[in-house]
């Protein structure tokens, strides 16, 4: 079984607020990158069985909002405290946690553990865009994971594809 990874980092967010970091929203803008990511995976039949989210409010507004367009529900997302500022190896450990019989997993959060999960779980190197952000905001990468879940480690994932929600259409 071909096992698929969705790295996701969360929408643009409201910096202009105050609030503490975990507790900062998401922008408009940010929500409607968020859409477009969950419709483009939906035009590509990309749903993901599983959705784990950092409960941050940038991050779990990010997956409801990319789920609802899916048809997904809220209560599919599985909010996990420990992406909140997590490294790679952190997310790596989440990651050897999923069930077996699970064949798409998206992971929402931040950077720059999600960067560097990427780079870490890619066997070849990850091109950088040419304004330096690998994973701006509200930007999708697709791998597939050549193991099972349990055995996810450095090198172990192709990089497909990286999707930006500012480019895809309004």
């Amino acid at each position: 079984m071909t096992r698929e990874l969705l790295i996701l980092r969360h929408g643009k967010s409201d910096w202009s607020t105050g609030q503490a970091d975990f507790d900062r929203p998401i922008k408009n803008r940010g929500k409607r990158g968020a859409q477009r990511i969950g419709l483009w995976l939906l035009q590509q039949n990309l749903l993901p069985d599983l959705v784990l989210s950092s409960p941050a409010a940038r991050a779990i507004v990010t997956a409801q909002k990319s789920c609802k367009v899916m048809g997904k529900n809220a209560q599919d997302i599985q909010a996990d405290p420990r992406i909140y500022e997590a490294d790679s190896d952190e997310l790596i450990a989440l990651l050897q946690e999923v069930p077996a019989d699970i064949r798409r997993v998206m992971l929402v959060g931040h950077n720059p553990g999600l960067e560097d999960l990427l780079m870490d779980l890619s066997k070849d190197e990850v091109p950088i865009p040419e304004d330096g952000k690998l994973l701006a905001t509200a930007t999708l990468a697709r791998l597939t994971v050549e193991c099972e879940w349990a055995g996810v480690n450095l090198g172990c994932a192709q990089l497909l594809s990286i999707t930006r929600g500012a480019s895809l259409p309004k």
